[in-house]
């Protein structure tokens, strides 16, 4: 038998050792339904043992596989997506990528062997494993991987794939990094960013699996077109249970049908708008002006207001949430009731106290009411100068004023804000933020706010920075996600973006006032190609000749011409995507169509970042029609 065909043997173990998994998750069910123990634990035991048997059932099926490790001990150990139990009594046939010893897979080299003696990689068309590829460490050269290599060429059809096979030594460095570490990763398109935080994702799961599951995993993205794309990475690693949204929908408390001008929204996200919003809440709780007389029967219990005075002093002293602090007024109130019933011999059951809170109720309201966000916004846009003097100027005021408006996306970021200081919010215990470089300074409270007891994983890339307040330094934009103390990490190797359209794209990086390190390619592949603006329909018809998808990349108001030219010209294929410029950070397309790059700078302040964008959502081709608004000696 060749070496090939014992491999292929090794791949029919491994099926069957699912399918073991998956008879055993399936027969534990049935057994756990009858259970010994109280009712509570046996619900949960069911609700366990149901959850693992739906995941090994509905698991992508893909390649047992992807690698192994031959040990200088001797022991060799296959590697993959999840873990595969061998029989009864008998060690894993495959071990998950996640596990400390998959560690030497990626990092071992023969500066430093992690006591591998052979890493094997494997070759997949489908299902089927067409081949193999050995590396011996103790050669002491190392040889580029053309199985690496081609796994990396793949044609991008469909959404993301995870990068289990092809993570680099400085890339699974930060994927293992401790939970407790918050990380920024500085990343140039095609660098692997993206593929980063979601393998960290995954890995944090695996290795803190019981506190992070009580915590909670956050991620978030940039659009919904961008979680649709890598929606299907984490359940590939055996994860599902990891909630994925947009900042916009994490901080939405009502439905946005209003629309700011430019300025109002650049000063709604303005991070002095949290100092206003403080004063516009406080405000509302006044000096007590009256004592409190609670009649009890032939009894009358008073607390005088110098007394309640006090307690609404102490409690705003302390700083607590709103809410919080008005419970603390209310309970110290009925409390200095409760004192003076008991010294007259009065009995203070929970009956008795019910009715002195209600009874104590409306004094507290009058000094410290109770506000909702919605409430209090409104009466700010309406008269911003008594809260916004001395931090807003007379025209940023005037900008956002307001008497009747529909709700607006800026806004939900203020009821955010005020929602943060009425009561704690839900808390994760590890939060990923992808393209972080766009959020404001209102956004990133929201979001450490949501993570002020547990870690980030920031990712971005500064020369990306496309909305009116994205920013320009990542020390900063740590500091304002909370974390000022982060490691922040360059990813500067593109694996995914070919030399050839990395050159081109490192010729705007001096434009766009951002200190980023520009990008080598890993690929000498790839293709480029300038032509006129006459050949849109034709550079649409060659990439139709290649395999992988396509996309065709406009200024948002060119895109409805666009799309019908193409029609008129017969071209309505489903590989094809005519994308607005706006929605493209994070999507990748084996061949891009940029149309008319002076109209996507033209079309907003920050337009050749927009434009760099674009250019570097190609993996393979890239087709620019029209002039490039950049000098053609440019670096």
């Amino acid at each position: 038998m060749t070496e090939l065909e014992t491999e292929r043997a090794y791949v029919d173990e491994c099926r069957k050792g699912l399918q073991r998994m998956l008879d055993g998750a399936r027969h534990n069910v049935i057994v756990g339904e009858s259970v010994a123990g109280d009712r509570y634990s046996a619900e949960r035991l069911g609700r366990h043992l149901k959850s693992l048997a739906k995941e090994l059932g509905e698991a992508p099926e893909g390649p047992p596989f992807f690698g192994r490790l031959d040990l200088e001990d001797g022991h060799r150990h296959y590697l993959g997506r999840r873990h595969i139990s061998g029989e009864t009594g008998q060690p894993p046939v495959v071990i998950d990528w996640r596990a400390p010893v998959s560690t030497a897979f990626y990092r071992a080299h023969a500066g430093e062997r992690r006591g591998v003696a052979m890493r094997r990689r494997y070759g997949w068309s489908g299902l089927t494993l067409t081949g193999f590829e050995d590396e011996r460490l103790d050669d002491g050269e190392r040889v580029a991987s053309r199985i690496l290599a081609a796994e990396l060429e793949r044609p991008r059809v469909g959404p993301m794939r995870d990068i289990v096979a092809t993570i680099q030594p400085e890339q699974d460095e930060l994927v293992r990094a401790e939970l407790e570490e918050s990380i920024c990763v500085q990343g140039a398109p095609g660098t692997g960013k993206t593929a980063v935080g979601l393998h960290r994702a995954a890995y944090l799961l695996y290795a803190h699996r019981q506190r992070l599951e009580r915590h909670g995993v956050l991620i978030l993205g940039p659009n919904r077109a961008f979680l649709g794309y890598i929606g299907a990475v984490l359940p590939a690693l055996g994860e599902v249970d990891v909630e994925q949204t947009t900042v916009d929908e994490l901080l939405l408390r009502t439905s946005v049908k209003g629309e700011d001008s430019v300025e109002a929204a650049a000063v709604k996200h303005d991070e002095r708008m949290a100092a206003v919003l403080r004063r516009a809440l406080y405000g509302r709780i006044t000096k007590p002006v009256e004592p409190v007389a609670v009649r009890d029967g032939a009894f009358v219990w008073r607390v005088a207001e110098d007394e309640l005075r006090r307690i609404v002093d102490q409690a705003r002293r302390a700083a607590l949430p709103y809410r919080i602090g008005r419970e603390r007024v209310l309970s110290q109130t009925v409390a200095l009731v409760r004192r003076q019933a008991e010294l007259r011999g009065r009995a203070a059951d929970a009956p008795w106290l019910r009715r002195m809170t209600r009874a104590v109720t409306p004094a507290v309201e009058a000094a410290w009411p109770n506000v909702k966000p919605e409430e209090v916004l409104a009466g700010l846009l309406s008269d911003p100068a008594p809260h916004a003097e001395g931090l807003l100027s007379a025209r940023e005021q005037a900008a956002i004023t307001r008497r009747r408006h529909a709700w607006t996306a800026a806004d939900a970021v203020l009821l955010d804000e005020l929602a943060g200081l009425l009561d704690h919010p839900k808390g994760y215990g590890h939060v990923i933020v992808d393209e972080a470089q766009d959020l404001s300074p209102m956004q990133c409270r929201a979001i450490a706010r949501r993570s002020e007891y547990g870690s980030l994983t920031v990712l971005g890339d500064l020369a990306q920075g496309t909305t009116p307040w994205a920013a320009r330094d990542w020390a900063e934009q740590m500091k304002n996600l909370g974390k000022p103390d982060a490691r922040v990490i360059a990813l500067t190797t593109g694996f995914r973006v070919p030399a050839v359209v990395v050159e081109l794209a490192n010729r705007l990086l001096d434009q766009l006032g951002v200190n980023v390190p520009p990008t080598r390619s890993f690929r000498s592949d790839g293709r480029l190609k300038l032509r006129g603006s006459d050949e849109v329909e034709l550079a649409v018809r060659e990439a139709l000749e290649h395999e992988g998808s396509i996309g065709v990349i406009a200024a948002d108001a060119a895109l409805p011409a666009l799309a019908a030219r193409l029609a008129a010209h017969g071209i309505d294929d489903e590989r094809v995507s005519v994308m607005p410029a706006s929605l493209v950070k994070g999507l990748e397309y084996d061949h891009v169509v940029v149309v008319e790059p002076a109209a996507v700078v033209a079309a907003e302040p920050r337009g050749l970042n927009r434009l760099y964008v674009a250019l570097t959502r190609a993996v393979s081709r890239l087709d620019v029609i029209g002039a490039l608004p950049v000098p053609a000696g440019s670096p």
